[in-house]
């Protein structure tokens, strides 16, 4: 049988628990994967703009990890073992940190791809993500707060971070967004879910300067009206889920 992308796949699995044991005996019928994500974080943003992207129903379940810090619950733990966001329940087996999941995506949700289709590309394509995910996002994170002395000490941090990261972008886009409306290629790429959100963040967090940044200011304009993208906003997210 084929899934809805056309990659042959069953429709029963095994099930695993989290240490690889498998009793075959039980299975289960494929549902709608579970996106467990904070509507505010970046890493959680590109899972839920590839779910949407890809044409995926899911369901997803916010775990505050700012407030409630949810996310160091042992319930959590059980689901994510780095007590992180986001985590995807999909497919019978639990898959953490974004960027694996977008791959897992990608191999079994092929159409439409979020690959350039050049080896070339390809590469441009992972130095944009890496200088994201890499590069500014941990060291912008929140759990990173609680290891500076005062509050002050660590938005200098994260804004200097955040600035050194966009620098580095925006030298990478002059060279790798040949049409001006995706970051590689001419097509939506896993290179526009990591800048988009990152993007969002130094707006919100910093009241960044884009013009200083001026084809990253561009592509942002551009990436955010996809509905990939526009739909998956946190701020539509945080309607949707009354928060």
């Amino acid at each position: 049988m084929e899934n809805r992308r056309g990659v042959p796949r069953d429709t029963t699995h095994s099930v695993s628990d989290r240490h690889g044991a498998c009793d075959k005996a039980d299975t289960y019928v494929m549902s709608k994967p579970v996106l467990y994500g904070f509507w505010l974080s970046s890493c959680t943003w590109r899972v839920r703009a590839a779910l949407h992207y890809k044409g995926i129903p899911y369901e997803e379940k916010q775990v505050d990890i700012v407030k409630s810090r949810e996310q160091l619950s042992a319930e959590y733990r059980s689901i994510s073992p780095s007590q992180k966001v986001p985590a995807l329940v999909v497919d019978g087996v639990t898959l953490v940190e974004s960027m694996a999941i977008l791959q897992y995506l990608e191999d079994t949700y092929p159409k439409p791809s979020l690959l350039p289709s050049t080896p070339l590309l390809k590469a441009r394509m992972r130095e944009i993500c890496e200088t994201v995910v890499s590069g500014i996002q941990p060291l912008q994170n929140v759990g990173l707060a609680s290891h500076f002395s005062t509050e002050q000490q660590y938005k200098d941090f994260t804004k200097y971070w955040t600035l050194r990261g966009l620098e580095t972008l925006e030298d990478l886009l002059k060279t790798s967004s040949s049409s001006g409306q995706f970051c590689v290629g001419d097509h939506l790429t896993m290179a526009d879910l990591c800048l988009v959100p990152q993007v969002y963040n130094a707006l919100s967090r910093h009241n960044v300067d884009l013009a200083k940044f001026p084809t990253v200011a561009v592509l942002y304009d551009t990436l955010l009206k996809m509905p990939a993208l526009r739909d998956t906003r946190p701020e539509i997210v945080r309607g949707k889920n009354k928060l």
